[in-house]
């Protein structure tokens, strides 16, 4: 079997016409949909971009343990597995935080990897005197600040040196992917990721691109929103969304591209190809920009996913209403290459569900560490909130003990203490390190945490864009249920129930 797996981030389920999107023209998603079984009710898991990566490796949720960190010693990386049962496994990849304290171990499971360099604040570009006057008279100060250093203006020099589409990292990834296509299509057994950072802020598309979805804005550029509050006004608004738009144009162009090549090399008929993202990303809807600081509201939660089996040719074109999950596709890989499941997996293969439409589960639940926690059955969704969003009491179970972008620091250390293993942990014991307040884990990192949130139940079947936040006991007490059932499955710790308020 041959595998690629095309990995977007942010991808918003609703920007894409086969899932019913109407602001964004996506002929060739839409073409893909024709090839592939679809899944409609498929949702993240752990979030955001490095613990759902965690799941996406491991099969299993992880936000219960532990907050952003790298690729645990024992957990199970299906790449890894491919790896030593003599899969060829290649990455291709142009996510920069793969490459931070809190992201590695993910891109050494594979055989081999190319980084791509130049995406957000990769600190790429060198300039030591950065023409700050041209950067302030070009972006919007509100989302780029020049008078400070900062990730931000990082990326604004980083832009200097794409001076042309190819140039972008983007265009960069797929040339990469074409490039191991070449050497190796006529190969067997073999699985390549192609992850393209984008459509994920900032939305930095070509000129030919933005053009179709110009807004006439005159001010500076703004593509960068902060998760928080939307503050702008409609135009502003307008020429953000726009930005967006003009992304995912991209990322359909170039994956059209793809599509072209599996074309020509009549590729269709030995080769499997997945198409799905991390988590989506909210973009002014309910009053939000951007992800997990907020109820993680169904634009960022429920998520598209394609599938393309040549063994299924007949199923192509349909479509399936099971409840399916992010880490779903690990035990899928291992299936579609004949390897077994490690026992630790809690997430299910979606083969059979290529051939028919068959139940899957009964929930899924996703999640931040320290946030609130989302749970729903594909028609009702609870994103049940502790009862003190603030209290202590919390606790970071790991053996790489780093965040986004630092490793802990001494006072977090002086907590640890080794504790008995888990069912995930091969019978290995680990450090539990207290979590602390004021560390730089996402969301807390922003100063804003979720104090001024609180539980919430919709019907979204009845109402998609859940603007009716409903009261309804009997539910909320079934999704409860549902909730600690796939606690209870992940082995998770009990502080987790007493700090949630949920009995055990």
């Amino acid at each position: 079997m041959k595998t690629i797996f095309v990995l977007f981030d942010s991808l918003n389920r609703d920007a894409l016409g086969c899932y019913g999107g109407t602001g964004i023209t996506t002929p060739n998603f839409d073409r893909f949909a024709k090839r592939c079984v679809t899944f409609d009710r498929h949702y993240a898991g752990s979030l955001p971009c490095m613990p759902a990566r965690r799941d996406l490796h491991s099969g299993r949720l992880n936000f219960m343990h532990r907050s952003w960190g790298p690729l645990e010693p024992f957990d199970n990386s299906f790449a890894q597995i491919m790896k030593q049962s003599g899969v060829y496994t290649h990455m291709i990849t142009d996510h920069l935080h793969y490459f931070e304290d809190g992201g590695h171990g993910f891109h050494t499971k594979f055989s081999s990897y190319d980084y791509i360099r130049g995406q957000e604040y990769d600190p790429w570009v060198p300039l030591v005197e950065p023409p700050l006057d041209m950067i302030a008279e070009k972006f919007d100060q509100r989302h780029y600040n020049v008078k400070k250093p900062s990730k931000r203006l990082q990326h604004a020099i980083n832009r200097t040196e794409m001076r042309d589409e190819k140039d972008m990292p983007g265009p960069r990834c797929f040339a990469s992917a074409f490039d191991f296509l070449d050497r190796n299509r006529t190969a067997d057994d073999w699985f390549l990721l192609l992850e393209c950072f984008d459509p994920h802020e900032p939305f930095h598309a070509p000129d030919r691109f933005k053009a179709m979805y110009e807004t006439g804005h005159k001010g500076g550029i703004l593509d960068w929103p902060h998760y928080d509050r939307v503050v702008e006004n409609p135009e502003e608004m307008a020429e953000i969304r726009a930005n967006y738009a003009a992304l995912v144009a991209m990322c359909d162009d170039y994956f059209g591209k793809l599509l072209d090549y599996m074309d020509a090399h009549d590729m269709w008929k030995d080769t499997c190809v997945v198409l799905s993202t991390d988590h989506g990303f909210l973009l002014s809807e309910h009053g939000w920009w951007g992800k997990i600081r907020m109820p993680y509201y169904e634009e960022i939660s429920h998520i598209p996913l394609m599938i393309h089996h040549p063994a299924f040719g007949d199923q192509a074109g349909e479509r399936r209403q099971a409840l399916t999950q992010a880490g779903d596709l690990m035990p899928t890989f291992l299936e579609l290459h004949g390897l077994p499941i490690p026992a630790e997996v809690r997430s299910r293969s979606l083969l059979p569900l290529l051939e028919k439409e068959a139940p899957q589960r009964d929930a899924v639940v996703f999640g931040v560490f320290s946030g609130p926690i989302g749970v729903t059955d594909g028609e009702w969704v609870l994103y049940h909130y502790p009862p003190d969003i603030l209290a202590e009491g919390l606790v970071e179970y790991t053996l790489a003990p780093a965040h986004m972008t630092v490793p802990f620091n001494v006072e977090e250390l002086r907590t640890a203490r080794l504790v008995p293993p888990f069912d995930f942990t091969k019978g290995v014991p680990v450090l539990a390190i207290d979590a602390l307040k004021g560390m730089p884990r996402p969301p807390g990192n922003d100063g804003k945490g979720f104090e001024d949130l609180c539980t919430r139940l919709y019907n979204v079947v009845e109402d998609p864009k859940q603007e009716n936040e409903l009261q309804d006991a009997g539910q909320h007490a079934r999704l409860i249920g549902l909730l600690l059932d796939e606690l209870k499955a992940h082995d998770t710790p009990l502080e987790v129930y007493r700090w949630y308020g949920l009995a055990n």
